[in-house]
């Protein structure tokens, strides 16, 4: 008898600043057979060493973090060869949002609201390798094209069509560090900053 093939495990790792949103977050993973927290960060300083250690399949990564945000940090996880997936949760998951998280290199957006069904289908959508990003709006694209110089209105093209980085250093004739440095220096121009939000409550 043939048996039922079995689903991978989801390694996820989670970046949080608030110590009962990490232990909710945790809680709420390991209820599902097919997620496994690995480890959690409070910052950039302690996600790399994470990183290392637990090899995740998944970040799930925090948009407000102490001196810094979630974009500049998946920024420098996506840049990195053999990078997870990166799925920003954040309280501000609108359409603001769509094109600093496509240029930051992230999988997918979830808004912290959202209820702990929603979460865990992001997961293993994102661990897939499927889109879960938001919409991009034409005054959001408008918007993003008037902040960057013209020379990087290419990038922002083929990014926001899902172009992979290595094709569009191709395309470019430009190396991927460099590629880097003006996707880096691309989100520094795009992304707005938002107000610190209230903690939301951890997921049920």
């Amino acid at each position: 008898m043939v048996g039922s093939a079995v689903e991978p495990v989801i390694r996820v790792a989670i970046v949080d600043d608030h110590p009962a949103v990490r232990i909710g977050l945790n809680a709420a993973l390991q209820a599902e057979p097919d997620i496994e927290p690995v480890g959690s960060a409070t910052g950039a300083g302690d996600l790399e060493p994470l990183l290392y250690r637990t090899r995740p399949d998944v970040v799930l990564l925090d948009y407000h973090l102490p001196g810094t945000d979630g974009l500049s940090i998946c920024r420098r996880i996506k840049s990195q060869a053999l990078a997870p997936a990166v799925l920003l949760y954040s309280a501000f998951a609108d359409d603001s949002l769509a094109v600093p998280a496509i240029v930051a290199g992230a999988d997918g957006v979830l808004h912290k609201s959202a209820p702990p069904r929603e979460l865990y289908e992001r997961l293993r959508a994102v661990a897939r390798g499927d889109g879960a990003l938001p919409p991009v709006s034409a005054s959001a694209l408008r918007a993003a094209g008037d902040a960057l110089d013209p020379e990087d209105l290419p990038v922002l093209g083929m990014l926001v069509e899902r172009t992979p980085p290595s094709d569009i250093a191709d395309a470019l004739h430009i190396g991927r560090s460099e590629l880097n440095r003006r996707m880096a220096r691309m989100l520094a121009r795009i992304k707005a900053p938002v107000p610190a939000p209230a903690r939301p409550a951890p997921p049920a």
